[in-house]
């Protein structure tokens, strides 16, 4: 009979822990412009992940995966189309920074999209409930 529950239990629970959801760390990454509007500027980022990066075979490719720009229509400019911005990133002891292949336009919107500081479930979401089944992404629109 315990075995019985136990496996019923492991049966249930064990793929939650593996559901992987937005964690709580997103709250500090800072989206923004640099100070010149020049690049767009990431910081708060959970130091294991940056870790991660810094040791990664390549890098760049895993940089690329995790975070996109787009040049998105705004309400001043309905003509345009969303299109991804080209560029590279740079990856610092404490921030990762996109520089565009050319510069952004003043008066448009641009959509930044990344899965850093993303996690897996923990045991506090699973017991509260608040557990999602995909890694959901951090959004923000900038503006120049």
């Amino acid at each position: 009979m315990i075995e019985r529950n136990l496996t019923i239990f492991i049966l249930i629970f064990f793929p939650l822990f593996f559901t992987g959801c937005s964690s709580d760390e997103q709250k500090t990454l800072s989206i923004d412009f640099s100070p010149d509007s020049t690049a767009v500027v990431f910081r708060g980022i959970d130091q294991a992940g940056l870790t991660q990066l810094k040791n990664a075979r390549y890098p760049d490719s895993v940089l690329n995966e995790l975070i996109s720009v787009l040049q998105t229509p705004s309400e001043r400019d309905t003509s345009l189309k969303e299109m991804p911005v080209q560029g590279h990133l740079k990856l610092t002891d404490s921030t990762i920074v996109f520089y565009p292949d050319t510069s952004f336009v003043r008066g448009r919107d641009y959509l930044v999209i990344t899965h850093l500081n993303t996690s897996f479930v923990d045991t506090k979401r699973i017991l509260t409930n608040s557990v999602s089944i995909k890694l959901k992404p951090v959004q923000k629109l900038l503006s120049k």
